[in-house]
């Protein structure tokens, strides 16, 4: 086991890897921007180094700044949480190259499928299902491309190679706009991503997003950790998530499971990941793979009792996976909502600082959150300044502690989306189960503040 372990990332994540070092008694470098140097987790930290400005390009996405902290202060890996640069193969690789371990999947990994046309090939060479689609980069002949269009079938998306996060695509209903949309979101792909390439798919009209969390390490050993329904989403930007997806028959995820497993032993993969599918009339389609820790992995842990952060340490470490497939089981039902400082209708970033914060608690609650009464919350950084997560042993118990959960959390000072979710949780669909990706979108228009 490593003896110390550098953790670059900032917020409720580097609290979370922080945590899971100090269990496993392995001591913990933070690294800061000067925005963060109040942060609980670098207040609580044994060493901690700041590596520069508020802004994340002279920080957090400054390799040479955190691979220097891990110099000095002897580190011996680099966690990258989420964001920033956790899915960079040139970081990973400059890690490496370094002398450290970098704790997440080989550079190598993280190219294939970080590029979404490599990604989709490798996963039809596993067996893995996939939308039909291109079967590559969209070719620059405009013949060409409405042929394709027209063998796929109105509507198609449109679709960054390199992208994520929800840019980078467009929808089209007919073959007029079609050479049009491929123009400006080869632009947009270029410009944002330093990649032009796109590629085609059919667009699924009300699907839902469905994912799989795997494990792997060094020893051609992968397991499924079941799956999270993701379908809750504003602009492709996930507002909760939950676990077990409600209404989706266990066989058909245990059969894309053992699919995602095979790819993970097929590509050698190493370390967490998760399997993103859109999820319609009973078809699973494979759309992306994230190589890191996802936000919504505390749903995850909270059916299966397995703890993926400290998993993704030991398996860096060059440790089995301390578990098989047969051992894991999914017991009852989780919910996790994000608390973000904005405007819960208008969605305006409400950075600023918090005068007063309750968190809830009670059986099966969970707070992920790195806030506390006088925290100044930076408007450099992502809206994102907690999660709250609860289990029950039906989705019924778990929909009714969240809540009441809910209800007890206070934050004030600045505005946080806690209302819009306390709306979700008594709307009668939503509490159905089995709401598709579109859901909250018509839902936030009919409910229009």
């Amino acid at each position: 086991m490593f003896k110390k372990i550098l953790i670059a990332n900032r917020g409720e994540i580097a609290l979370r890897i922080q945590r899971a070092c100090r269990e496993l008694g392995v001591k913990a470098v933070m690294v800061y921007s000067e925005a963060d140097r109040d942060a609980k987790y670098v207040r609580l930290a044994e060493e901690a180094v700041c590596i520069g400005p508020a802004a994340s390009n002279l920080s957090y996405l400054n390799m040479p700044a955190i691979i220097s902290a891990a110099e000095v202060t002897d580190a011996e890996a680099i966690h990258p949480g989420y964001g920033f640069l956790s899915e960079n193969a040139d970081f990973a690789e400059r890690v490496e190259k370094s002398g450290f371990q970098f704790i997440g999947p080989t550079p190598e990994s993280i190219r294939l499928m970080g590029d979404k046309v490599s990604a989709k090939q490798a996963m039809i060479r596993a067996g893995v299902p996939c939308v039909p689609g291109s079967e590559g980069e969209l070719p620059d002949d405009p013949a060409q491309v409405r042929r394709i269009a027209k063998t796929v079938g109105y509507p198609v998306i449109i679709k960054a190679a390199g992208g994520g996060g929800g840019r980078g695509m467009r929808v089209v209903h007919t073959e007029a706009a079609l050479i049009n949309a491929v123009t400006m979101t080869k632009a947009e792909a270029g410009a944002a991503f330093g990649n032009p390439a796109v590629y085609m798919e059919k667009f699924l009209q009300n699907p839902r997003h469905i994912e799989i969390q795997v494990l792997a390490d060094t020893f051609k050993n992968a397991v499924y950790l079941g799956e999270r329904d993701c379908s809750m989403q504003r602009r492709h930007q996930k507002i909760l998530e939950e676990a077990p997806a409600p209404g989706i028959n266990r066989k058909l995820i245990e059969r894309i499971g053992e699919r995602c497993v095979t790819a993970c032993k097929k590509m050698g993969y190493r370390g967490a990941g998760t399997f993103e599918f859109l999820y319609e009339a009973g078809e699973f389609y494979f759309i992306e793979m994230n190589t890191r820790v996802q936000v919504e992995h505390p749903v995850t842990e909270m059916v299966t009792g397995i703890d993926i952060v400290k998993t993704q340490i030991l398996v860096a470490a060059g440790e089995k996976l301390p578990f098989t497939q047969r051992q894991i089981t999914i017991n009852g039902h989780a919910i996790e909502c994000r608390i973000n400082a904005e405007d819960p209708y208008k969605f305006t970033p409400s950075p600023g600082r918090i005068t007063t914060w309750h968190a809830p608690g009670g059986p099966g609650v969970r707070v992920d959150s790195h806030i506390y009464t006088n925290y100044f919350v930076p408007p450099n950084y992502d809206s994102m300044i907690g999660k709250l997560i609860v289990h029950g042993d039906t989705r019924e118990q778990a929909l009714a502690r969240m809540r009441t959960a809910l209800l007890e959390t206070a934050v004030e000072g600045i505005h946080t989306n806690i209302p819009l979710h306390r709306e979700l949780m008594v709307d009668a669909k939503f509490m159905a189960g089995g709401t598709n990706i579109h859901y909250l979108e018509h839902w936030l228009e009919q409910h229009k503040r």
